[in-house]
């Protein structure tokens, strides 16, 4: 799978090739990741992407036409992509959703900074996504977290077939509590049945942990 993605700053989309997962995935060429300079498509020998917004009011605005071109240049050399427009208006962001992007063969992400964008560039993109009610200061960290979410789904990524299979939100509950060396610490132990080798009754406890959990962290997973 491709992820391209248009940023003010390719670094920090760059720098993804040094996380451990999607770094060993990229150097097995199962995914790859590329940038495109926003600012390359800039207006005049400042390279303008940017303008003040009509009414007035604070910040500013990126460019329906710098964006146009942007995004035009993408979908010439990647015909087959989907591109998203990172927004806090945009639809929030899922396993769910995860799972469908990571059936496609190509993404592009418009990633925005300062105030927003100039609202006809909803017009070229194909979805809207939110990673949540909040702000940040660009959609650059946004887009990072989702590649990542979508590249794990990706079969060979994780390097072992049904390594997501029993993670949180599927079945829409949260994944069970896990356990390791040491079997007690400061008072705290293992629970005795993850240490009976009865595999039905370890499931059979997962099944009910994950169900309590997701009750009383997110009972809007079971609404």
């Amino acid at each position: 799978m491709k992820f391209n993605v248009i940023t003010l700053f390719p670094e920090t989309v760059e720098s993804l090739s040094d996380y451990s997962i999607l770094g060993r995935a990229i150097e097995a060429k199962t995914i790859e990741i590329k940038s495109y300079n926003l600012r390359d498509f800039g207006l005049g020998t400042r390279k303008q992407v940017d303008d003040t917004p009509y009414g007035g009011g604070a910040g500013m605005v990126l460019k329906v036409d710098v964006l146009g071109e942007a995004i035009r240049k993408v979908r010439i050399e990647n015909p087959d992509t989907f591109v998203i427009l990172m927004t806090p208006k945009g639809k929030k962001y899922s396993q769910t959703e995860a799972k469908k992007l990571s059936k496609k063969k190509n993404i592009t992400f418009v990633c925005g900074h300062y105030e927003g964008f100039d609202e006809r560039v909803r017009s070229l993109v194909d979805a809207e996504i939110s990673l949540g009610d909040f702000i940040l200061s660009g959609g650059e960290v946004a887009a990072a977290a989702i590649i990542d979410s979508i590249a794990r789904l990706i079969p060979g990524v994780l390097g072992g077939e049904g390594s997501t299979d029993e993670e949180s939100f599927e079945e829409n509950l949260l994944e069970y509590p896990h356990y390791t060396n040491p079997r007690e610490y400061e008072g705290l132990k293992v629970p005795e049945v993850l240490l009976s080798g009865n595999h039905a009754a370890i499931e059979k406890w997962r099944k009910d942990q994950a169900g309590k959990l997701t009750k009383k962290r997110r009972p809007d997973l079971s609404n």
